[in-house]
């Protein structure tokens, strides 16, 4: 009994021991398990916490992503707008630039005008110069004439005119007026020509009212003895007449040529 008693008292404290061993072993596996739960937890909280702080940027990102989304169609809108107003605007210079090459066309058309216009007026001065100096010449030659005519009704007044033969005077009943004398039937009223104006193509005879001598009646004309045309008497004064001849007998018709009435 008593070696059975020394041989398990020190079995029992080998088993005491390594129960103690395994104890401590149990219990230091358990410390660092729990050390290890513990850092896993802590860690887990952490991921968690980062997780959180992900999702709540991921959230932010995409409220951002939509704020760009709606700024980029937003600012696509305004490319389109500007696009198309700048397609307008692009079709508007063009209207415009055309618009302006065709003023610039108006405008040397106009200069063309302008400077036509001005040439004819520079013209029509001249003209209208030459005119004026035209009339001042006619004018001093109308008035030479005229004074020249007054001279020869003058000088008629006591001279005997071309060849005339006058029939008595038919008596004259009370309360009429005595007509003009008329040249005697089968002879011709005969006489001169006084003077020509080839600027009015008119000569002046020395043949008037008092020789029975009527606006309208016609004259033959005697140059060199043979007949080169026909006057129209176109005005009468008492001892002359002015006679309108036609534009062939400007440079043949003279002064002192043969004129006889034509038959009625």
């Amino acid at each position: 009994m008593d070696r059975k008693g020394g041989i398990l008292i020190p079995v029992l404290i080998i088993l005491i021991i390594i129960s103690l061993a395994l104890a401590a072993g149990g219990f230091y596996s358990y410390q660092n398990e729990h050390t290890k739960s513990l850092q896993l937890q802590a860690q887990i909280e952490e991921l968690n916490t980062r997780l959180r702080i992900t999702e709540n940027k991921f959230e932010e990102s995409k409220k951002k992503a939509t704020e760009f989304q709606l700024k980029l169609q937003e600012a696509s809108a305004q490319i389109d707008s500007l696009t198309n107003e700048l397609a307008q605007e692009k079709s508007l210079r063009l209207e415009a630039s055309n618009k302006l090459e065709q003023l610039k066309v108006d405008l040397e058309q106009q200069k063309v005008l302008r400077q036509d216009i001005e040439n004819r007026l520079n013209q029509a001065q001249d003209d209208g110069k030459k005119i004026k100096e035209q009339i001042k010449i006619m004018q001093q030659q109308k008035t030479e004439l005229e004074a020249k005519i007054k001279n020869l009704e003058s000088i008629s007044s006591g001279v005997e005119l071309g060849k005339v033969v006058v029939a008595p005077a038919p008596a004259v009943k009370p309360g009429k007026k005595s007509a003009a004398p008329a040249a005697p039937q089968g002879k011709s009223l005969e006489g001169k020509v006084m003077v020509v104006n080839k600027d009015y193509n008119f000569a002046v005879l020395n043949l008037g009212s008092k020789d029975g001598v009527n606006t309208g009646d016609e004259f033959s004309v005697y140059h060199a003895g043979k007949v080169i045309g026909v006057l129209k008497v176109e005005k009468v004064h008492e001892s002359m007449a002015a006679a309108g001849f036609p534009e062939e007998l400007k440079n043949i018709i003279s002064e002192n040529d043969k004129v006889a009435q034509k038959a009625k």
